[in-house]
């Protein structure tokens, strides 16, 4: 049985991911930087590179948009599950603040 590479999904996923978070960075670096999970030398980088780096790195075999979490109350809250559907995305939303300030410190 022969199983699929996705090489090229991987590529069109990564190439898009890595235009926005350009654009994102560009348009508003520190909001931007939060969204992504990204720090300052990796935004940085990515903020700089030419149109032709974008599409090399793109070509790399790892998928480069990443969950920023791990933790399956987190997800679940994202996907709308809990008690109150209406605010779950809020509430994930400050979890995964306060994840990302405990990172940082």
């Amino acid at each position: 049985m022969k199983r699929p590479d996705f090489q090229a999904e991987i590529r069109e996923l990564n190439l898009a991911y890595l235009m926005l978070a350009q654009q994102m960075l560009r348009s508003d670096r520190e909001t931007a930087m939060f969204r992504l999970g990204m720090r300052n030398e990796v935004a940085e980088l990515i903020e700089g590179l030419s149109a032709a780096k974008l599409v090399r790195m793109a070509n790399s075999q790892m998928l480069m948009p990443s969950f920023r979490f791990d933790d399956e109350q987190l997800a679940r809250l994202m996907s709308g599950e809990g008690r109150d559907p209406a605010t779950s995305s809020l509430h994930a939303a400050i979890i995964a603040a306060g994840k990302a300030m405990q990172e940082t410190a």
